[in-house]
């Protein structure tokens, strides 16, 4: 790349850096400005809006959390995080009570062993069984 285009790049770069960091600034001055307005008050979350502010979270990392000033506390979001993972493998909802049922195929087959094993005498039974 010859030395003029590299230039503007940076310029670019520079730019688009100096724009993203106002951007970052505002946003900060917001929730400072509305934290201030919230006072004391507890915010009640929508799990949908929970869902959204741990994986933001996640991504930016406990250190620049507790940067930015945020609303909830950076424990509090990358707990949630945690719960949101927890919940996405946890099978328990897939799964009902009890033993899962067996094919009546394989319960014939399981019939017709226990039948011969009781008693040699039962074999009109397995014949009912065999149709």
């Amino acid at each position: 790349m010859n030395l003029y285009l590299q230039f503007l790049l940076f310029i670019f770069a520079g730019w688009v850096n100096r724009h993203q960091q106002a951007v970052i600034e505002y946003l900060q001055a917001e929730n400072q400005s509305l934290r201030e307005q919230l006072g004391k008050k507890r915010i009640r979350w929508t799990d949908a809006q929970r869902r959204r502010l741990a994986e933001k979270a996640k991504a930016i990392g406990r250190s620049a959390l507790r940067q930015l000033g945020t609303v909830v506390t950076p424990d509090t979001l990358l707990r949630w995080y945690r719960n949101l993972v927890a919940a996405k493998y946890d099978g328990s909802k897939q799964r009902g009570p009890g033993r899962p049922r067996t094919s009546a195929r394989t319960r014939t087959s399981h019939e017709l062993e226990y039948v011969h094993q009781v008693s040699p005498w039962n074999d009109c039974r397995s014949r009912f069984l065999h149709r």
